[in-house]
């Protein structure tokens, strides 16, 4: 278990790394589904031009959002993050599981990582977006 879900992570997929391959959510648990978050502020000041400064203000807006609906990071399920940049990404592992452990604690949802050629905000480097099932 991690938190209130069941981890899923069949044997035959091998042991995952910094994700679950499944969650299943506890019954009667509300959905909240968290728009992609980037870097920058309320104001939409420009983002930080480093990926990994990047990577933990999308994922901090993704945690407000999760707090403002009276949740918590674990009780986030799955989580798809977008990159601009896969080698950025790669190079960035150690500084994010860094930030991520600050974030998020042991708690790894289910995720994918996409790489995307860009973004809306142009200058950003990384989208997250999120679905939590709050108790």
């Amino acid at each position: 278990m991690s938190g209130t879900f069941a981890i899923v992570n069949p044997p035959e997929l091998g042991t995952p790394r910094g994700f679950a391959h499944g969650l299943v959510a506890p019954a009667g648990g509300r959905l909240l589904f968290v728009a992609g978050q980037t870097a920058g502020d309320a104001a939409l000041k420009a983002p930080r031009p480093v990926f990994a400064q990047q990577f933990d203000d999308a994922l901090a807006r993704v945690l407000a959002v999760v707090r403002a609906a009276g949740g918590r990071p674990e009780q986030i399920a799955r989580m798809t993050v977008y990159v601009t940049d896969i080698d950025a990404y790669r190079e960035s592992r150690p500084a994010l599981r860094d930030l991520w452990l600050r974030h998020m604690g042991s708690h790894h949802p289910a995720m994918a990582l996409v790489a995307v050629t860009a973004l809306v905000d142009a200058q950003a480097m990384v989208e997250i977006e999120a679905t939590a099932v709050l108790a």
